[in-house]
């Protein structure tokens, strides 16, 4: 018998939801396949104001989810795979949940929602980039009727040694560490991490 989803509500994320989703994220479980890190909070106030202007342009974007009381759990929605590697300029769905409201419901509502619409907005397919250790997600995909496509390595950003410019020596920084990683670029390099793609035609 399936279980009954929870009720939740949409919206279209608003200033002081940068400070909901900050404080929503900050448990490290929910940041273990993002980067294992917290982010700031000026992170959050970019990603909600950059949410605003791809509703207003494109009619979706990454929602914030409102639990039965109206508080901010987290987020849903869609957005374009900007990304050079894997499915790139494809409509992909996601989902980030505080850790306390995992487990009940939540993602599959809401995620239900997202795909109506979506579908309402006239795109005809998504794809959702999930890592293969997040079980958790990946059960999501099958809830949701979503089959593995692809499976892609994705790739890391690594610090490729440099030598330090006599004119930024560390000797003359107050924080030589950050002095050293300035001068540091990123670089893909390759990657043990498997991310598999899951698609939906709607």
């Amino acid at each position: 018998m399936n279980r009954a989803l929870p009720a939740v509500r949409l919206r279209v994320p608003t200033d002081e939801d940068a400070l909901a989703w900050h404080r929503a994220f900050a448990h490290p479980d929910v940041m273990e396949f993002q980067g294992g890190r917290t982010a700031e909070l000026s992170v959050y106030e970019e990603l909600t104001a950059r949410q605003r202007r791809h509703d207003a342009e494109r009619g979706f974007c990454l929602w914030s989810v409102l639990d039965e009381s109206g508080q901010v759990i987290g987020f849903t929605g869609a957005q374009p795979w900007e990304r050079s590697w894997g499915p790139t300029g494809e409509i992909e769905i996601g989902w980030r949940l505080g850790r306390e409201y995992w487990g009940r419901g939540y993602v599959t509502a809401a995620a239900r929602m997202t795909l109506e619409r979506v579908r309402e907005a006239g795109v005809p397919g998504v794809v959702a980039m999930v890592d293969a250790r997040n079980t958790r997600s990946i059960a999501v995909t099958r809830r949701l009727g979503m089959r593995l496509a692809e499976v892609f390595r994705t790739p890391a950003l690594q610090p490729v040694p440099q030598p330090t410019p006599p004119s930024a020596s560390p000797s003359t920084s107050q924080d030589p560490q950050a002095a050293q990683a300035s001068q540091t670029p990123q670089v893909p390099q390759p990657s043990h991490r498997e991310g598999h793609c899951y698609r939906l035609d709607l």
